[in-house]
């Protein structure tokens, strides 16, 4: 399989000639280099990986309320409930409304089903949403708006999975806990080698890379860089590979763009 599902084995339309040379060139590679795949990634590259995206992130990252120093916890988290299967401009342009009808959990928790329903259409999906973001907020209402302090007991939570509780985690309790969604699975794949199973919520070696990139030092930001990166460069078709600052050290990107593969046991050092 490709990293980041650019290429597929199964697809719904033809590849391009660029996609087919993509993959043949994928293939090729990584039959001669699982193991590096798979081995444990050293600390140099994550830090090369790091270094790079936080140095792109500081002059051409994505500006939303919900990433200022003054936003309020429940913005935070109530902005990730949203950006779930919605595009951050969407959400931007929705969110000043919805917090101006809903400032408060209180206020999501009583209202009815409906209306917060009303409210959220523009998104789609608002049947779910509005019954998941009820429940969380009749929940939260209930506990003083006070958030559990363990991932389980976050987990537990109705309407919170893996990456809500991620959010509630590194928004609530400053712990280094990675924003995993599609687009950073794609950065993280393609840069560093492709997951083994199809929900990245369970594959143990997207899991743990997802976890060592998010740790030490500026963890939001390193969060909201990737999560931008994938969004404006490392799109999941089209990729903007010669625009990327990982390009000479991501083996994706190098394959795009025609370069020789990355020898394997490169450590992260320029």
């Amino acid at each position: 399989m490709f990293p980041g599902k650019l290429c597929s084995a199964r697809r719904s339309i033809p590849w391009s000639k660029m996609e087919f040379r993509c993959h043949l060139e994928t293939h090729r590679w990584q039959q001669h280099s699982d193991t590096a795949l798979n081995h444990d990634v050293s600390v140099a590259r994550v830090m090369a990986f790091r270094r790079k995206l936080l140095a792109w992130y500081n002059t051409d990252g994505r500006s939303f309320s919900w990433r200022y120093p003054n936003a309020s916890l429940y913005e935070r988290v109530v902005s990730e409930a949203l950006l779930q299967r919605t595009t951050a401009t969407a959400v931007a342009a929705f969110l000043p409304r919805f917090l101006e009808r809903f400032p408060t959990w209180g206020s999501i928790a009583g209202t009815t089903e409906e209306d917060l329903g009303n409210e959220l259409r523009p998104l789609g999906l608002w049947k779910r949403r509005a019954a998941s973001l009820k429940l969380l907020a009749e929940e939260i209402v209930r506990r003083d708006e006070a958030f559990p302090q363990t991932r389980d007991e976050i987990e537990s939570l109705p309407g919170v999975g893996q990456y809500i509780a991620s959010a509630v985690l590194l928004f609530a309790h400053g712990q280094a806990a990675p924003l995993l969604d599609t687009n950073m699975a794609r950065v993280l794949e393609r840069y560093f080698g492709p997951r083994k199973l199809a929900d990245i919520r369970y594959d143990p070696y997207l899991q743990q890379l997802a976890f060592r990139v998010v740790e030490g030092t500026d963890t939001k930001e390193i969060n909201w860089a990737i999560l931008d990166l994938g969004s404006l460069i490392c799109r999941p078709r089209n990729p903007l590979c010669a625009q990327c600052p990982l390009a000479e050290r991501c083996q994706t990107g190098r394959i795009i763009l025609g370069r020789s593969p990355l020898d394997p046991e490169w450590e992260g050092t320029d």
